[in-house]
């Protein structure tokens, strides 16, 4: 898509970022930045995102998420090459004729199922209500911007 059919000074990517009003002032079209037609202030997304609870939930949820991808990958990487270089280990019998690579092979699962649990758990406990809060103040700004949209 060719910058044709955006309003002078837009780009494509302003839609997206909540900018699709900007436009040059003596266009007739055009509206101010953060401006709708009816003339009610738009909610600026980019300055929720900035916010301090916005970006408390962000590190909340990497601080959690990257942490522990990283040591999944490992164990399970580990498991991988334990599989394809270490025969002998993996094929030492624990009891009967189960062995070790059996009982890491579903140790896999188990992490798994764990990792699950536990992002459900610390979901519900840190990040849902961080994101309920934010949601609730865009959703009464949404509701008084559509207020004074209609007086």
């Amino acid at each position: 898509m060719s910058n044709d059919a955006h309003p002078a000074g837009a780009s494509p990517g302003d839609a997206y970022r909540g900018n699709a009003n900007r436009g040059s002032a003596n266009r007739g079209d055009a509206h101010p930045v953060g401006a709708t037609p009816g003339g009610t202030a738009a909610i600026d997304y980019i300055a929720v995102e900035d916010s301090p609870r916005f970006r408390e939930l962000k590190r909340e949820h990497r601080s959690f998420v990257f942490p522990v991808a990283v040591a999944f990958l490992v164990w399970y990487f580990a498991y991988v090459l334990l599989a394809d270089y270490a025969h002998e280990f993996m094929s030492t019998p624990v009891f009967g004729n189960v062995n070790v690579g059996i009982l890491l092979g579903l140790g896999q699962f188990v992490t798994t199922f764990a990792i699950t649990t536990w992002y459900v758990h610390r979901a519900n406990a840190r990040f849902d209500p961080i994101a309920a809060e934010i949601r609730a103040d865009l959703e009464g700004r949404e509701q008084r911007a559509g207020r004074e949209g209609r007086a």
